[in-house]
């Protein structure tokens, strides 16, 4: 048995791990609260994302963190350059359409990565990579403790920016009702692209909180996507607490289970979560039914 300092240690770790879970799944739960579409392209775009963070700092040497200001907008950008003239025109209005085409812009991204970076798993190594906090009997990593405060902060933006932006209170307003939207002047569309791409643009936040700590891979947002898409079950689709807790859960889960049960078999634990979740409560914690 091991002792309560080390289950404590175990369970703060999976905390401040989950904090990074919840971030990516924010927006793939956001594009699925708007659009109701799962976006296949997001781990791509998480992986394209942390090579963009691993190249800048290879050739200029900035700091992962000092690139968000840089890699927010581009990644936004991108996100609604994808939707508004690749997505919306491509798919016909047809959801089935939209999952192709976001599966197509995956394999596209990830044999991009692969011909430029090839197999290679790098990462990146900065002062505090290595560095931790010690709290009493606890041994935390400061890139990871970081990446917490960085995740909670962008949560709370972007719940600030829904709840009391104009921009934010058209896209709830699509969510709940699109043509009602359309009705009142709301440019859906745009609301699409705009949602797409803040979803990208929290993988750019992503992608710069996970490099001091991960490694990257041209396959690795497939692993994390895989994590999120259980964090938006878990939490229900389209809610943004939910994604906050549910990311929280998730971490905790999966670090007890890597103590318990050994790191290979660490993400057990999640994958015996998501089916649970689906027999007992389909709609998640926060989700509202059909």
């Amino acid at each position: 048995m091991y002792s309560m300092s080390i289950v404590i240690e175990a369970v703060i770790n999976g905390l401040l791990t989950g904090s990074v879970y919840a971030l990516i799944a924010l927006g793939l739960t956001l594009v699925y609260g708007v659009l109701h579409i799962i976006n296949f392209s997001h781990g791509a775009m998480l992986a394209l994302a942390m090579y963009l963070v691993l190249s800048i700092n290879e050739y200029f040497g900035l700091d992962p963190y000092l690139q968000i200001p840089i890699l927010v907008p581009f990644l936004f950008f991108l996100g609604y350059f994808i939707q508004r003239f690749i997505i919306s025109p491509g798919s016909h209005g047809k959801d089935e359409n939209i999952l192709l085409i976001t599966l197509g812009i995956s394999i596209v991204i990830e044999n991009v990565l692969l011909a430029i970076y090839r197999s290679d798993v790098r990462s990146i190594q900065t002062e505090y990579s290595f560095n931790v906090f010690e709290l009493g009997p606890f041994i935390l990593s400061q890139a990871r403790v970081f990446g917490a405060l960085g995740s909670f902060i962008t949560a709370f933006i972007l719940w600030f920016f829904l709840l009391k932006t104009d921009t934010g209170r058209a896209i709830r307003a699509v969510s709940k009702e699109k043509l009602g939207a359309h009705l009142v002047g709301i440019r859906v569309q745009h609301i699409y692209a705009v949602t797409f791409g803040i979803g990208f643009a929290c993988l750019a936040i992503a992608a710069s909180l996970l490099l001091p700590s991960f490694y990257v891979s041209p396959n690795v947002g497939g692993a994390f996507v895989l994590v999120a898409f259980t964090v938006v079950v878990l939490g229900g689709m389209g809610s943004i607490p939910g994604a906050v807790l549910g990311g929280l859960i998730i971490g905790v889960i999966e670090s007890l289970s890597g103590l318990f049960l050994g790191e290979s078999l660490g993400q057990i634990g999640i994958f015996i979560t998501f089916i649970l979740v689906l027999l007992f409560r389909p709609t998640g914690l926060f989700g509202a039914k059909a």
